[in-house]
């Protein structure tokens, strides 16, 4: 009788890559965190040990193949431990971004069913017990940070090192029940939770298994676009927007797994501009927001320079709009002309402007996750930052284009990766993608997958997009945002909405106008340039709301809509806009936690603005936005 020989191949894991790391280079650097205000090493064997740990633990708790935990925490080495340690147990990580308040964090852990919620300090924790009734599955509460917590008496409370301390004792009793797990697992095997913004509705979450983060990581592994050349140990990231969001995900834990790029994490997202500084990564991710953000920053600071610093930079700036031209008809790269611009532009200007930003020593800057405006990266290309701007979503892994190396057209999201199929659907443009990476479904949602991921395997992604050469893609707008005006005219909000906030007075803009007559715009303006703005024209205020009513501020914000304007169709001009008097949050349901506007929702609690601008007045009936000037073409 012939032997019956059982393959041998392992399916890929996150925590295979990690182990492998700590074989090869036990002693290298995997990640540093700074604790009391120093950067403190963490070597790979230190990160496997950990994952090792954390994986046992679970097991100690009860945890079965498939169970579900929920990290609800800052960016640190424990979010990667956690989630390295869970999957190599088999388990499911679900990540709660650290702004979620309690009803949303109620609705995520019983949504997945979470028995075990790793939890970071006592504002977490709080929001935990405040709506632990309401998540039966619910069996333990892990914290981090002891301080204000140790005090407290509930049975389902752990401190983080006593369930280290049970890991420890599950491993010398089991040495070998990780490794036998990880030998049963299957590429199906879904890790991952990633719940979707809920712009629309209320989060969906979207299953990720081993075989789609073994695509996306081999993308990013193997450049595709995302990085070229491929990231290597010698790469430096830092590691600062909400780990349970797909895109950090995929440029902070599959990177460093993948490729060995060291990790550093921010001491919070107040403090990136700062920590940017301080690490001067090599790879830089960022969504627009932070892009727009460092744009303002520099502008605010050389508008309050001396006369010859402004000097200076106006005269290299304008040599550097020219090197960026050059650049941008090459694709993105160099000419020899455009380099020998740059190098005396370095020496007067561009270095030190580079290292202020914390960008002197990166070779590759990415933006996705939402539209830019080509006006920042245009900017960005001018002092040699070149930004490639990618397309993915949760449902594909983050992975679907990007612009590559010497092949950049600015304004696109770029080309598919290796081994990605996209089309454009007939009639609608919708962009679909189909790759390994496309997602298993929506958990217990299988009327929202069948919605999304059809019977041939093509991801419906709800975006529009169009060709660009026959190569690269442009986004459009969502299917679901694009206006149509009352005289039938399609137009996309995210183009003009960008244009606003390529201004770095303006931080929210929101067009409205769908089956309407005209375009109008709610604007939310940028608090510390316009604050600084304010101060240097001797402009008294007091708070957001008075800074915003000021009529000197309106008439600012009415000369950058003047201005759009005048680069639009009468079509597309926006006609009026009010001002929003608060600063959008996401606790307040007005943001997403990646810091998207929540249409409905702010056209719902902002319905007044929106409706008084369509009643034929200028101005507003009295209350605390009299004041506000009506914008008209006929005024521009």
């Amino acid at each position: 009788m012939t032997a019956v020989i059982e393959p041998t191949t392992q399916t890929w894991t996150l925590a295979q890559e990690i182990r492998a790391w700590a074989e090869r280079t036990p002693d290298a650097v995997s990640m540093r965190a700074k604790r009391f205000g120093i950067w403190q090493d963490i070597t790979w064997a230190d990160y496997a040990d950990q994952l090792d740990l954390v994986g046992h633990a679970c097991l100690a708790l009860g945890m079965q193949p498939g169970d579900r935990v929920a990290v609800h925490s800052e960016n640190r080495p424990e979010w990667l431990f956690a989630d390295a340690g869970i999957t190599a147990a088999r388990g499911i990580t679900v990540g709660l971004y650290p702004t979620n308040p309690a009803p949303e964090v109620g609705y995520l852990l019983a949504d997945s069913g979470a028995r075990i919620l790793i939890a970071e300090d006592q504002e977490q924790v709080d929001k935990a017990l405040l709506i632990e009734a309401e998540c039966p599955d619910l069996e333990w509460i892990v914290f981090l940070d002891n301080r204000g917590v140790t005090t407290m008496d509930h049975p389902k409370l752990m401190p983080w090192q006593a369930f280290i301390d049970r890991g420890r004792v599950h491993r010398e009793a089991h040495p070998h029940a990780l490794k036998d797990l990880g030998a049963t697992a299957q590429p199906d095997d879904v890790v991952t939770l990633v719940y979707t913004s809920g712009t629309t509705g209320p989060p969906k979450g979207a299953m990720l298994t081993n075989a789609n983060v073994q695509f996306a990581s081999n993308v990013i592994a193997n450049g595709g676009g995302l990085y070229e050349p491929p990231p290597n140990p010698s790469d430096v990231l830092l590691s600062y927007l909400p780990l349970c969001h797909v895109a950090e995900r995929a440029v902070t834990t599959w990177t460093n797994a993948v490729s060995g790029a060291v990790v550093h994490f921010a001491e919070s997202i107040d403090t990136v501009t700062i920590n940017l500084r301080e690490v001067q990564p090599t790879l830089f991710f960022a969504v627009p927001r932070i892009w727009e953000k460092l744009k303002a920053g520099v502008e605010v600071r050389m508008s309050a320079a001396s006369f010859l610093k402004k000097l200076n930079y106006r005269i290299w700036m304008g040599v550097g709009k020219g090197i960026a031209d050059s650049m941008l008809a090459n694709g993105g790269k160099h000419t020899l002309w455009s380099r020998i611009r740059y190098a005396f532009g370095y020496v007067f200007l561009y270095r030190a402007l580079r290292e202020r930003i914390g960008m002197s020593k990166v070779r590759s800057a990415t933006s996705a996750a939402a539209p830019i405006s080509p006006e920042v990266l245009y900017f960005f290309f001018t002092m040699g930052v070149v930004i490639n701007e990618l397309y993915g979503m949760t449902e594909n892994s983050a992975v679907a284009t990007s612009n590559r190396a010497g092949r950049i057209k600015l304004g696109t999201v770029g080309e598919p990766h290796p081994d990605v199929e996209l089309k454009l659907a007939d009639g609608t443009n919708e962009i679909l993608t189909r790759h390994p990476g496309s997602f298993a479904g929506y958990w217990n949602r299988p009327d929202a997958t069948a919605e999304t991921l059809d019977s041939d395997g093509w991801l419906h992604t709800g975006d529009v997009g169009e060709w660009v050469d026959g190569t690269h893609i442009k986004i459009v707008d969502r299917i679901k945002d694009i206006i149509i005006t009352a005289g039938g005219k399609n137009i996309s909000p995210s183009e003009l909405e960008n244009a606003l906030k390529a201004s770095p007075f303006i931080r929210e803009a929101m067009v409205v106008g769908d089956q309407q007559p005209y375009l109008v715009a709610l604007i939310g303006i940028e608090e510390d340039t316009v604050g600084g703005w304010a101060q240097s024209k001797r402009i008294a205020y007091s708070t957001y709301r008075d800074l915003s009513e000021r009529e000197e501020v309106l008439q600012l914000v009415q000369g950058i809509i003047a201005g759009v304007n005048e680069r639009t169709a009468r079509v597309e001009n926006i006609r009026k806009f009010r001002m929003i008097t608060k600063a959008l949050d996401h606790e307040d349901g007005d943001l997403t936690a990646t810091q998207k506007v929540k249409r409905s929702a702010l056209a719902k609690s902002l319905a007044a603005l929106i409706d008084d601008m369509y009643s034929g007045r200028d101005e507003l009936p009295g209350g605390d936005q009299s004041k506000i000037i009506a914008v008209t073409t006929a005024e521009v």
